[in-house]
């Protein structure tokens, strides 16, 4: 490991990120590393070490371990519709895909949790009009499963 400690990196990043897109309207990409980063904090996932494609670390609960993917998406403006997740290797190897939601100041919000043949199920559903495996923020949070929120912790 280099001299900076991988949580003082991702704080960091973090207020980059912020002043980036204050100083153009743009935003950097670095919304899925901090997403990974926050979610195997939070979660206590393993992370994918070898990695392997498909996934970024395994859950592990009531003796299941899945593989997960893990996605991030930080919310500027919450009266705006529409917030899209990112798009989805259904090809990969993986179980369930973990959604970090994180504010303007890309801080965790909110991690849900949707297994793969539940979205699968929705994709296929949406397959005519959805041709890039792309899902919205609302429709993930419906079929998902509600883990953390910053205010209550573990749910």
């Amino acid at each position: 490991m280099g001299i900076y400690a991988v949580d003082k990196l991702i704080a960091e990043t973090r207020r980059i990120a912020k002043e980036y897109r204050l100083a153009t309207g743009k935003t950097l990409p670095v919304t899925p590393e901090i997403a990974i980063n926050d979610a195997i904090s939070i979660l206590e996932l393993q992370p994918n070490d070898e990695r392997s494609p498909g996934y970024d670390a395994i859950y592990e609960k009531n003796g299941e371990h899945l593989k997960v993917q893990i996605k991030g998406r930080a919310i500027f403006n919450d009266k705006k519709q529409g917030h899209r997740i990112g798009q989805l290797k259904t090809e990969q190897v993986w179980d369930a895909i973990i959604l970090v939601i994180m504010n303007a100041d890309f801080m965790p919000e909110e991690i849900y949790m949707a297994k793969r043949d539940v979205i699968l199920d929705e994709l296929e559903e949406k397959k005519k009009s959805n041709k890039k495996g792309a899902m919205t923020l609302a429709k993930f949070k419906l079929i998902s499963e509600l883990l953390w929120t910053e205010q209550n912790g573990f749910e």
